[in-house]
């Protein structure tokens, strides 16, 4: 089965309303393009469940896509400490939110992938993540995309030991970046694969953009390093340099300097609207927002280094 789609075509599933996962982990492997098309179709009311998201996410939030998160950690390491749409949007209340620990979340999307209501998890005894919430239990009855509680502390009936039970989650969409895939939905993932895998398997629907469409055959040499099996994967999306500003294992590097310029650009509501003209709604498409960025001689300073899987010689520096 030929699963081939264009950028817009695979932009176009996402309705507003609809839940979505995002795949990689802080500058590394989000799908970046697919996001900046999203937001050009001015898709709304979008639930986001995420682990440890960066400016992928915070592109979301800033352009007025989401109305909830339920996350661990939305920043870009030293270049936001706290992602700042983010920061922006749920101090004035403008977001519903819930958080939860790193693993927590990993465990949430495991349960989804197992096809189990939760699973328990040592993480978060001891810290005020069990004890406050974002959103109130009235909220949670009324809303069918809820889980009626955030956790639960139950006491384990073999160890009687304290254990915190947290929900599944079942995203409608997982949108994800890999290195290659192939037509039929085989996807090969360089690297750590973060929480992709497993994002995956609990979605009902997975979109995968990658750097470099290949033959079946190619990926079949190596079997084992296929860990998302086809079935699971119903739109391929051929995007070089489709994660750009991050970084993408073995392919290029994340930009420093413009993770760096949209962060400060996005302090602000005005610099915010700025950079979304400029680097978003403004280029066509997502050529035009390569040619925006610096085009080819931009580029070709963050390929990685054959056998580095990086780029050594980029200057990494926050702001």
């Amino acid at each position: 089965m030929d699963k081939l789609r264009t950028l817009a075509e695979a932009a176009a599933l996402i309705e507003s309303g609809v839940s979505i996962a995002i795949g990689g982990f802080t500058s590394q492997r989000h799908p970046t393009a697919l996001i900046r098309e999203i937001i050009r179709r001015g898709t709304r009311e979008l639930i986001a469940y995420a682990h440890s998201s960066g400016s992928d996410l915070d592109l979301l939030i800033g352009a007025g896509s989401l109305r909830r998160v339920e996350a661990a950690y939305v920043a870009d390491g030293v270049f936001a400490p706290i992602a700042p749409c983010w920061r922006r949007f749920i101090e004035a209340g403008r977001l519903e939110f819930e958080d939860y620990s790193n693993a927590a979340m990993m465990a949430r999307f495991t349960a989804g992938a197992m096809g189990l209501p939760y699973l328990p998890t040592l993480s978060m005894l001891g810290s005020d993540l069990l004890e406050k919430e974002g959103i109130a239990a009235g909220q949670r009855a009324a809303d069918p995309t809820l889980a009626r509680h955030k956790a639960l502390v139950q006491i384990c009936p073999f160890t009687y030991r304290k254990l915190v039970l947290v929900p599944a989650v079942n995203p409608d969409f997982c949108l994800l970046h890999v290195q290659k895939a192939s037509r039929s939905g085989l996807l090969r993932i360089d690297g750590q694969e973060f929480l992709d895998v497993q994002m995956a398997l609990s979605s009902r629907t997975v979109i995968a953009t990658c750097e470099e469409l290949v033959d079946d055959d190619e990926l079949r040499r190596e079997p084992e390093r296929n860990r998302i099996p086809p079935f699971a994967v119903h739109v391929v999306v051929p995007v070089p340099w489709g994660s750009h500003p991050h970084g993408v294992h073995n392919a290029y590097d994340y930009d420093p300097e413009h993770l760096a310029l949209y962060n400060e650009a996005a302090e602000t509501e005005a610099g915010f609207a700025d950079y979304l003209a400029r680097y978003v709604t403004g280029p066509a498409d997502h050529a035009a927002y390569l040619e925006a960025i610096g085009g080819s001689a931009r580029l070709e300073a963050l390929r990685a280094r054959p056998g580095w899987g990086y780029n050594p010689a980029l200057a990494r520096k926050g702001r």
